[in-house]
């Protein structure tokens, strides 16, 4: 195993939390302003997930006052606290950026039934 392999796997989370495309998550991101520190919510659909390893993020989307934002997160960044779980999503597709194009009712994506 070289150094930089070592580095990486020692970066990783223990526990990654399990969602999967088209979830609607509620992430837990520590914000720092200055010396202070706080936890913010970004609760959205998640869109996107890329790479492997250390550097494996995803991309939550919502739409805030009319207009679309998209926040991608490292998975196993210190700064993310944890990812709840809000609604499991129904999808056949392993990105979902045709929902950028989406307005209204068109934007949801389908709960599924358990």
């Amino acid at each position: 195993m070289t150094k930089l392999q070592a580095f990486a796997n020692e970066q990783m989370k223990e526990s990654v939390p399990q969602f999967s495309i088209g979830d609607t998550v509620r992430v837990h991101n520590r914000i720092k302003e200055g010396t202070r520190e706080r936890i913010q919510m970004f609760e959205g659909t998640v869109i996107g997930r890329h790479g492997t390893g250390a550097s494996e993020t995803f991309t939550v989307r919502r739409v805030a006052y009319g207009c679309g934002v998209e926040k991608t997160f490292p998975i196993h960044s210190p700064n993310v606290q944890g990812v709840d779980v809000v609604r499991v999503g129904k999808v056949r597709r392993a990105k979902l950026y045709y929902l950028r194009d989406r307005v209204g009712k068109a934007a949801k994506v389908k709960e599924q039934i358990q």
